[in-house]
């Protein structure tokens, strides 16, 4: 026979409720809440009775003095001990069945494949084998490195169901709650809500000076609402006037964040904001990307003619070496230079073209340059000479 829970019990109980984590689930069609054997031994080693006090011993001073009273508080029906059933879809079973067949048929397939092509297949896996090692290389040292996204556990659900053997054991083992007190807040909370309905059913009965600051307060509040209601509408007047004058170019915001999920003091924060999206602002937009666009020109021009000025100076060098072994020969060709601007003289004296000169003149020109040819020879021999 089971007694009546006393008073230490039922205090030891009511600070389990409140301080040991709890989780809820659905048992037998009802909201329950639960608890795990070991956190509740925890949470009641690190209360009050597990410390001595003056002249009396504490409550708790093992794991196993913890058991033994919670196996007492399960007798007098706090919390019943729950057995944990795993959920399965019904649909999983059937897809597993139907890729169990597919895998025989595959199976069945893949040897009669062996049979013909096995040295293939074989170095097929063995290549695959490698491969796989190396990804699961790959796959701890990504897991390894800090930064890395974890993959999400899956967590599978299950339901409760009564256990037969109704024991108290510190471990993983699941125990609901039969227990229920009120908690000392809600009690708070539920008595003020009762009071204040009883005083505003009692309003005819309250002073006059009460009534007619109630009567006042009342009013302000209802102002106040009314006025943030009015505010809301009018700035968006403002801004459609303004809008439709400047042709929609200028956009005014009367408190724009007066209607924004923000807090009482933000909502009043800026007092305003003015937005300009004309042409001119297009402009300046296109301003700023030719400047960008020609900064990026001056930039590879000076970067050309960098490159041509060290082009020209390394030309230069090679021609002021060149110039000294190069004297003789251009001595050399001025005079031939200059016997064919004597003949293209001669020709155009002529006042004919050159399809167009006859063959005696032709012999004539021929004659002429040979003469005077002779007459070279002879002034560039008679210095040798006398020299000599």
């Amino acid at each position: 026979e089971v007694g009546e829970p006393f008073k230490e019990e039922k205090a030891v109980a009511k600070y389990l409720r409140f301080n040991c984590p709890t989780k809820s689930t659905n048992m037998m069609g009802h909201r329950v809440d639960y608890f795990i054997a070991s956190k509740a031994v925890d949470c009641l080693l690190d209360s009050k009775w597990a410390k001595a006090k003056k002249g009396e011993e504490a409550l708790f001073t093992t794991r196993e003095s913890v058991v033994d009273y919670c196996n007492r508080l399960l007798k007098k029906q706090f919390f019943h001990r729950a057995l944990k059933v795993m959920k399965m879809k019904p649909d999983k079973d059937a897809k597993k069945e139907k890729e169990k067949g597919k895998a025989e048929s595959g199976k069945e397939e893949e040897k009669k494949s062996k049979k013909e092509s096995g040295k293939d297949e074989k170095t097929k896996k063995e290549k695959e084998k490698e491969k796989k090692k190396d990804g699961e290389k790959d796959e701890c040292k990504k897991d390894d490195t800090p930064g890395t996204p974890k993959k999400k556990e899956t967590k599978r659900k299950f339901k409760l169901e009564p256990h037969e053997d109704q024991v108290f054991l510190d471990g993983n083992e699941v125990y609901v709650w039969i227990y229920d007190p009120v908690h000392f807040k809600t009690f708070a909370m539920g008595l003020v809500l009762v009071i204040a309905v009883i005083a505003a059913t009692l309003f005819p009965l309250w002073p006059a000076e009460m009534r007619v600051g109630v009567y006042y307060l009342s009013v302000g509040a209802g102002c106040f609402v009314a006025s943030i209601l009015l505010l809301a509408v009018a700035r968006c007047i403002l801004f459609l006037i303004i809008w439709l004058i400047t042709g929609g170019r200028h956009h005014f915001w009367f408190l724009p964040n007066l209607t924004a999920d923000v807090g009482f003091i933000d909502s009043f924060r800026p007092l305003y904001t003015h937005e300009y999206k004309g042409p001119k602002a297009d402009l300046k937009k296109e301003e700023k990307a030719e400047s960008k666009k020609q900064q990026k020109y001056d930039s590879e021009e000076k970067s050309d003619s960098e490159k041509k000025e060290e082009e020209d100076g390394k030309t230069e060098a090679t021609r002021g070496s060149g110039t000294d072994g190069s004297g003789g020969e251009r001595h050399s060709d001025t005079d031939s230079d200059r016997r064919e601007d004597d003949r293209s003289q001669h020709s155009s004296g002529n006042g004919n073209d050159f399809e167009m000169i006859t063959k005696e003149e032709l012999e004539q020109q021929t004659d002429e340059g040979d003469c005077e040819e002779e007459e070279e020879e002879d002034t560039e021999s008679g210095p040798s000479h006398g020299k000599s």
